[in-house]
């Protein structure tokens, strides 16, 4: 009886450490399929909704901005904004109205709590 039972426990044991070689391998190949470049090419600036499932969005992509009008049945291209003093004024506002992260927010919370606890 512990024989058949060590076995089943071997078996179980081989079979459970071969699906967790094939995850393991296919989450290493999928990973660098996905990865190219860990900046992202396209980037949505800000989006705007203007009616029922319709609405304006400004893209990003290298070296222009896109504003596309979008709706349930298609994406339109509204226009193309290329001039560099433009560009440079829309990333001033856009880094100007970043919101923190969740992650700053508890760094500013845990230091509180440590400025608090300290004195």
């Amino acid at each position: 009886m512990i024989a058949t039972a060590l076995k089943m426990f071997a078996a179980l044991g081989m079979v459970l450490g071969g699906v967790f070689v094939v995850f393991y391998l296919t989450r290493r190949v999928t990973r660098m399929e996905t990865t190219g470049s860990r900046e992202k090419l396209i980037k949505v600036v800000a989006n705007k909704f203007i009616g029922v499932k319709k609405n304006i969005c400004v893209v990003e992509v290298p070296g222009a901005l896109l504003v596309l009008g979008v709706t349930n049945d298609k994406i339109s291209l509204l226009t193309k904004i290329e001039d560099n003093s433009i560009l440079e004024k829309i990333h001033r506002v856009e880094t100007a109205q970043l919101t923190p992260s969740f992650a700053d927010y508890l760094n500013r919370m845990v230091s509180k709590l440590k400025s608090n606890k300290d004195g």
